[in-house]
């Protein structure tokens, strides 16, 4: 008898050919599109409808039932609320990671087993296999694609019924696999910005929600260099958009980011590669092991930020859901808020968990 796999499809050239992959290989396939934001343009257009409609195209052309559901309250509750709360504490949330979590591998996995699936697969660039009795999640073929930074959040049971049919692909190969099948998505542009809400003027997009002030940019001793347009607009080591070009004095350098004083509203820069940037350890919570639970501190790799290349680390447990990570070199810009996730020499993702606190 065959198996079912429910596809999240999105609309995008990446689970249009996970669909098809996954039919050719014997698969009982259904797609499955997920509205988690609700907004019209501004011709009064749903902006997810040209998603949607590509889906139905081409499920139809790979001859497959598919079925959309609506997550936009649980969005807006379990990942949009904590995105803005964390800009307001002045921490550089990422929403991916989140919404991999708290929605398309538990809300929309609860849906396709539901409607009957044996396993759920998605357009992600990330391997997942067995080995004795554990599942792994490992780096894909194509480097510059991979996405298992954003499912460090996942665990076992979760992984179980994960397949991720580009694991093994390039990115080049996908377009021209949906190319010659006839797929509406081959030249389809990537999705960029906020997960599921897309790309936009970030600035105007979250004003709507937060209400901000401007204040001083001083350096590090306290000497006034301009005006800042609110605190949530800036995150650490940005060094573009400050509108402090042209100063008279300091060293001709460019200004970079190092600090952000909510209590006095006050945005802190400094001229060139500064130490100031730089830190050597750092503390996460939340944190997500998969394969297992170390039981002492060992040594591994880590990505404090996507496409970052591997880093060499010291990890500390110290509770179930609690780590502390010291850095073998200096790390420039790390960022409360993001995450730190872990990777072992033969890369499979170890896990990961929210950045809290880092030490200078």
């Amino acid at each position: 008898m065959k198996k079912t796999v429910v596809v999240g499809m999105s609309g995008g050239v990446d689970s249009s050919v996970a669909a098809l992959l996954l039919k050719e290989q014997g698969f009982n396939v259904i797609g499955l599109f997920m509205k988690n934001w609700e907004e019209k343009d501004q011709n009064g257009t749903c902006t997810s409808q040209q998603d949607y409609d590509d889906m139905c195209s081409v499920c139809d052309k790979i001859e497959i039932p598919y079925y959309s559901v609506n997550f936009s309250k649980e969005y807006y509750d379990r990942v949009f609320s904590y995105f803005l709360k964390s800009y307001e504490e002045g921490r550089t949330p990422n929403p991916d990671v989140l919404c991999n979590r708290e929605i398309k591998f538990d809300l929309f996995l609860k849906k396709a087993l539901s409607l009957g699936a044996d396993f759920i697969a998605t357009g992600h660039y990330a391997k997942v296999y067995e080995k004795n009795g554990l599942f792994y999640l490992k780096k894909a073929l194509d480097k510059t694609k991979d996405q298992t930074y954003f499912l460090n959040q996942l665990n076992q049971d979760q992984l179980s019924f994960a397949m991720f049919p580009l694991g093994n692909l390039p990115k080049t190969e996908v377009r021209k696999i949906a190319e010659k099948n006839g797929l509406i998505t081959a030249h389809k542009k990537d999705s960029t910005g906020i997960c599921f809400i897309g790309e936009r003027n970030f600035k105007n997009f979250l004003s709507t929600y937060l209400p901000f002030q401007d204040g001083e940019i001083r350096t590090l001793d306290e000497k006034v260099v301009g005006k800042h347009n609110g605190l949530m607009f800036y995150t650490l080591g940005q060094r573009r958009g400050l509108g402090i070009g042209g100063q008279k004095d300091g060293n001709g350098e460019r200004f970079f980011v190092v600090k952000k004083d909510l209590k006095n509203n006050v945005l802190y820069v400094t001229q060139g590669e500064d130490d100031e940037l730089l830190s050597k350890a750092l503390d996460a919570n939340t944190f997500n092991w998969i394969p297992k639970i170390p039981e002492k501190p060992f040594e591994c790799f880590a990505k404090f930020r996507y496409r970052q290349p591997d880093q060499k680390v010291f990890v500390s447990p110290t509770s179930n859901n609690t780590v502390h990570i010291d850095f073998a070199e200096g790390q420039r810009a790390v960022t409360e808020g993001q995450f730190v996730v872990l990777y072992d020499q033969d890369e499979n993702c170890l896990g990961g968990g929210e950045i809290i606190e880092v030490f200078k």
